[in-house]
């Protein structure tokens, strides 16, 4: 496949996807936070055996982290002690993966957080986080139930890192800021983006169809992306790997000279 794409091995398939069709990997094992201590023996074996190859065969290797229950700008201090330790374990484990790219999850809830404040909370927490990492792993922060871009690109823009980067959920867009076209979270996210998850819905719930099963103009999105951040990657992010993988397949051959 051009370009750096993925698949997320939220696709129980998708590592033998990723073999066939020359694709890179997103390890999406550890989202759930147990797995990374209390069953990390059993996921560890897990995760190894997807990537055998992988490093070799396209060098794309993307880990995404934890995010049940975690919040970076959490009102207790002990949920921002909790989620600062399973960043940071996601952290070492996309090291020890040999992953370049960590996705996080802002925390943002709708309601519950003035957004000035969580801004705010957030920029400090994300500037202590970095203090003392490389740049062997790039952070991105994901939207997921933001209504707008103006949270994730404020963070961004506050925290003012080549460290950390925007990743642009296009099927969260869709469903959570439905109200606002999901070009212009490309155009808001423009300066930072550096990876997108790629799905679609019918703009009421995450459903994570194929990019051509949902209201989502995705070739059209795709185009945008590669004309304002052309250096983004991408993870298709469906629950059907194979479906997916069938419409990029097409998408690009759609796309050859005839």
């Amino acid at each position: 496949m051009r370009e750096r794409w993925h698949i997320s091995t939220i696709a129980s398939d998708a590592p033998r996807l990723a073999h066939e069709h020359d694709l890179g990997l997103e390890i999406a094992e550890f989202c759930t936070p147990s797995n990374m201590d209390r069953d990390f023996v059993i996921w560890d074996a897990v995760v190894r055996k997807a990537i055998e190859g992988i490093r070799e065969q396209t060098g794309l290797l993307t880990l995404h982290a934890p995010y049940g229950g975690l919040c970076p700008a959490e009102v207790d201090p002990l949920i921002v002690e909790v989620t600062r330790k399973r960043y940071e374990q996601a952290y070492a484990l996309a090291q020890r993966y040999g992953a370049d790219r960590l996705i996080v999850h802002s925390g943002y809830l709708p309601v519950l957080f003035f957004e000035e404040w969580f801004v705010e909370q957030s920029v400090d927490f994300w500037r202590e986080f970095l203090h003392d990492k490389d740049d062997s792993v790039l952070i991105t922060l994901e939207n997921v139930f933001e209504p707008d871009p103006v949270i994730p690109a404020a963070i961004a823009r506050e925290v003012d890192d080549p460290r950390m980067r925007l990743c642009l959920d296009l099927g969260h867009a869709n469903c959570s800021g439905h109200a606002t076209p999901a070009s212009a979270w490309v155009d808001a996210f423009a300066p930072w983006l550096a990876h997108v998850h790629v799905h679609n819905n019918k703009g009421h719930r995450d459903e994570h169809l194929p990019p051509d099963q949902g209201t989502l103009d995705i070739p059209g999105l795709i185009g945008c992306i590669r004309e304002k951040a052309p250096e983004a990657s991408f993870t298709l992010e469906c629950r059907d790997g194979a479906a997916g993988v069938d419409w990029l397949t097409h998408f690009y051959q759609s796309q050859s000279p005839s």
